[in-house]
């Protein structure tokens, strides 16, 4: 069931965290003023850690249904906004042919049977034939929905363009069809990880939040939350030791998604401490490239004496 608003940021802690997500205080406040003031959360931050979480965890705190669109490159309109069912259209059209042939035959010219055609199009581009994607579907939702726009720095700068309509007005205009509006303004939540800057259009329609990695607690918390079969000493010392790694020199620094999967895997070893063999043994889950792999391993006596 759909909740009006979060009743404050305790309370939107509280429930983010039922829901699974255990946020920070900064996270928390940044989630209820986007509820409150109705405006969309631009969230930034390294991958893995707990962007896309955050939204499937304030839809599930609010009560409504999740709408994900997943940015790429050349991500346009027909499949972001909506398109036309060709298809059906010229099926449609194949069909009733026979009664269109009356309305034509008596035309005088082509000039006036091309008019009496043109006059049908609201037949043709009816709401049967319109195909609902991501953008659409969210602002046509019953009951109110949570809109994720997911990692929009894929997307084409020119993309941005195309949601500053619905960021601002929670509108689209159709041509076909004139300006959709919402029926229940959805929650709007964009993640991106800083690829590319986002414009200042908007950047201003949009509150901000940066997440970065977790401090220790926070990261501890976590962990305890999603891999409860851990111990506490080896929950403690992957901590400590990925907080180590994530000051070398990597590729790709490990994310909490990366501690997680670690730890599920170290578990499934047995382990109850951390060891040099246990760490070689399971580097596959912790580092995503051949260099950081080697970069970890060289250093691996260094990282555990410490």
């Amino acid at each position: 069931m759909s909740r009006l608003r979060f009743a404050g940021v305790e309370a939107a802690s509280s429930e983010l965290t039922a829901a699974g997500y255990l946020p920070s205080r900064e996270i928390a406040a940044a989630v209820y003023l986007a509820d409150a003031l109705e405006k969309p959360l631009l969230i930034e931050g390294p991958a893995g850690v707990g962007k896309t979480d955050l939204a499937k965890a304030t839809a599930l705190a609010l009560g409504r249904p999740l709408i994900r669109l997943q940015c790429y490159e050349g991500l346009d309109e027909s499949r972001a906004l909506f398109e036309w069912e060709y298809g059906k259209q010229l099926l449609y059209t194949q069909l009733l042919r026979p009664a269109l042939e009356p309305l034509l035959s008596s035309a005088a010219d082509l000039t006036e049977a091309v008019a009496r055609l043109a006059s049908q199009d609201s037949a043709l581009f009816d709401q049967r034939f319109l195909l609902e994607r991501p953008l659409l579907r969210a602002l046509r939702s019953d009951p109110p929905a949570l809109l994720l726009i997911d990692e929009v720095d894929r997307a084409d700068p020119e993309f941005e363009a195309l949601l500053l309509e619905i960021l601002s007005d929670y509108q689209v205009s159709i041509p076909e069809l004139g300006t959709v509006r919402a029926v229940h303004k959805p929650r709007v939540m964009l993640t991106t990880n800083g690829t590319r800057e986002m414009t200042d259009a908007l950047r201003r329609r949009c509150l901000y939040l940066y997440i970065d990695y977790p401090e220790p607690s926070r990261e501890l918390a976590i962990l305890r939350q999603h891999v409860p079969q851990a111990g506490s000493q080896l929950a403690q010392q992957i901590v400590d030791f990925i907080g180590r790694v994530r000051k070398l020199d990597l590729h790709k620094t490990p994310s909490i998604s990366e501690s997680v999967d670690w730890a599920r895997t170290l578990t499934l070893l047995n382990a109850d401490v951390l060891n040099p063999d246990f760490v070689r043994e399971t580097l596959a889950a912790l580092t995503k490239h051949k260099s950081d792999h080697d970069t970890v391993n060289d250093a691996l006596d260094t990282l555990l004496e410490r």
